[in-house]
């Protein structure tokens, strides 16, 4: 096995380059570690990654966009399920939600699987709509980020 040592990469025409200040662990598929923007600490790239999103109207039900979902469920008003293409190891991954709702105050919560996660392969969303009353409503638009490890 070669070893290449290089301070900056160049395009042949010179017009942009890539530094690379420090890569730990690149062979490793388990590890990248890259120094942080203060420059005193190392932070670890796979675990920084969203491992799954998706952006959804769930006033007509579809889906905007995603990453690594493999399908949604409209369970009803105000409640989806989302499916992962990839499962995470276990249910203790995190993540962030925001709906929103022609002005309506929105709130989130969980449903489903052994505790108020979820399971690991899927996840189940109840939108409220808080100033109606708590009653659950269709939003226009939904954005959900997940963070974890994957299986």
């Amino acid at each position: 096995m070669s070893t290449i040592k290089v301070d900056t990469y160049l395009t042949r025409g010179g017009a942009s380059e890539i530094a690379i200040d420090k890569l730990k662990g690149a062979s490793s598929a388990a590890s990248i570690s890259v120094v942080a923007e203060g420059g005193s600490t190392t932070t670890n790239l796979q675990q920084g990654l969203a491992k799954s999103w998706v952006s959804f109207d769930g006033d007509t039900f579809g889906i905007n966009d995603s990453f690594n979902v493999a399908s949604m469920t409209d369970n009803g008003t105000g409640s989806y399920t989302v499916t992962f293409a990839n499962d995470f190891a276990n249910i203790n991954y995190s993540s962030n939600v925001n709906c929103t709702d022609r002005g309506a105050v929105i709130t989130v919560y969980y449903q489903g699987g052994d505790n108020a996660v979820g399971s690991h392969s899927f996840l189940t969303l109840i939108v409220s709509n808080t100033s109606g009353g708590g009653t659950n409503t269709d939003s226009n638009h939904c954005d959900v980020q997940y963070f974890g490890d994957l299986a």
